[in-house]
């Protein structure tokens, strides 16, 4: 964990709270500190160069997020994400990601659906190079491509949210031998059915691949 950089500005404080917030939130989520373990303010503080005012901030927002919970005389314990956490985070993925691959077949332009295509032949490329590293890089990008494409900023919004706990998820499916040529297959049928502008079928086989990957995940951690 490094020291994050300053700004001594009203928005420069807001952002340094964010910066905290996300670099402890991704931390827990990468496995750095495993549920029952203690966080303690003057530690993190020193760790991030930082006062204890934006880690004690971050700290409440973790735990309005359910990654870690304040005991009375025990300080801030880490909870993590629990599989009850990902069935809930897949099931909700399930249904915005299966309405924006709907209204991106709706709604995609040309260039959009030429960005999409070049997504998947380089998925294509680096999942026979077995190539982890960029294939997690073009199965974001071929995701946040249709986002786009749905013309919705709410919808976007809503899956920023969940931008770290999918970005964990998917770096840990990438471990379950055979799933990058399946994902791959999934995201070819799910380009057909947007060159087909079949809303119906794109918005189907979204979920279908959601579903998938929810499964597959489940099994990793379950181990």
């Amino acid at each position: 964990m490094g020291k994050l950089a300053q700004d001594g500005t009203e928005n420069g404080s807001s952002s340094l709270r964010s910066k905290v917030f996300t670099q402890i939130q991704s931390d827990i989520l990468d496995g750095k500190y495993s549920p029952g373990d203690s966080l303690v303010e003057t530690k993190l503080s020193e760790e991030l160069g930082v006062s204890r005012t934006p880690v004690r901030e971050a700290m409440r927002q973790l735990e309005l997020e359910g990654l870690v919970q304040s005991i009375p005389n025990k300080g801030t314990l880490v909870k993590g994400v629990s599989p009850q956490d990902i069935k809930d985070i897949y099931t909700i993925r399930m249904r915005i990601e299966g309405l924006a691959a709907r209204w991106a077949a709706e709604k995609i332009t040309e260039e959009e659906l030429l960005e999409l295509q070049e997504a998947l032949e380089l998925e294509e490329f680096y999942t026979v190079k077995n190539d982890s590293g960029h294939l997690l890089r073009f199965d974001s990008k071929f995701h946040d491509i249709i986002f786009n494409a749905s013309k919705s900023p709410p919808l976007r919004n809503m899956l920023q949210n969940f931008h770290l706990y999918i970005q964990h998820a998917r770096t840990i499916s990438m471990e379950s031998p055979n799933r990058a040529q399946k994902m791959l297959d999934e995201h070819r049928a799910i380009l057909r059915a947007i060159e087909n502008k079949d809303a119906d079928s794109a918005e189907r086989l979204t979920t279908e691949h959601i579903k998938n990957a929810r499964d597959n995940l489940l099994k990793l951690t379950e181990k």
